[in-house]
């Protein structure tokens, strides 16, 4: 049994589990943080998103112990104050999910494109950045409606704060 320790949306935790123990079953069954989702378990789906150290990863992809140390931020830590992040505002408003099932994978990659791209973030970029996120309900047009709607919304925001 190894030992892990993280930072979980912004809170310091640890647990033991077995070497093998991938990084989102370390989450939803350590932590109960049930909103990153197994869908493959092959990193073929985007399901299981989550953010190590700022930048989007495939949870399923990654051994508990590998991420010892790092800062994770799950779907339940984008909200704050009771308030959606803008992301999660936009999915609801634009129509984003159907199903659910993919949502929390496809809001952390949206997050995670956002912070690099900015201003410079068109359909063309959102689609080609989604292809690691299957989603199998949408057609995806709801949902590059709404990475636009809140990118354009998050930068606005930034530029008023400078």
């Amino acid at each position: 049994m190894a030992k892990v320790t993280l930072t979980v949306n912004g809170r310091p935790v640890s647990g033991e589990c077995e070497d093998r123990t991938l990084l989102v079953h370390f989450i939803r069954e350590k932590l109960g943080l049930t909103g990153t989702h197994v869908g493959c378990d092959t990193s073929q789906c985007g399901a299981c998103v989550i953010h190590m150290d700022g930048k989007s990863v495939k949870s399923c992809s990654i051994l508990a112990v590998q991420a010892s140390g790092s800062k994770i931020t799950t779907i339940e830590g984008l909200a704050a104050n009771g308030e959606l992040h803008p992301v999660q505002a936009a999915f609801k408003e634009h129509h984003g999910l159907q199903c659910g099932f993919c949502t929390p994978g496809m809001v952390m990659t949206s997050v995670d494109m956002i912070n690099r791209h900015g201003g410079a973030l068109d359909e063309k970029t959102v689609r080609s950045e989604l292809e690691g996120n299957i989603c199998r309900c949408t057609g995806y047009h709801n949902i590059v409606k709404a990475v636009l709607s809140a990118n354009a919304e998050m930068n606005a925001a930034k530029q008023a704060a400078e």
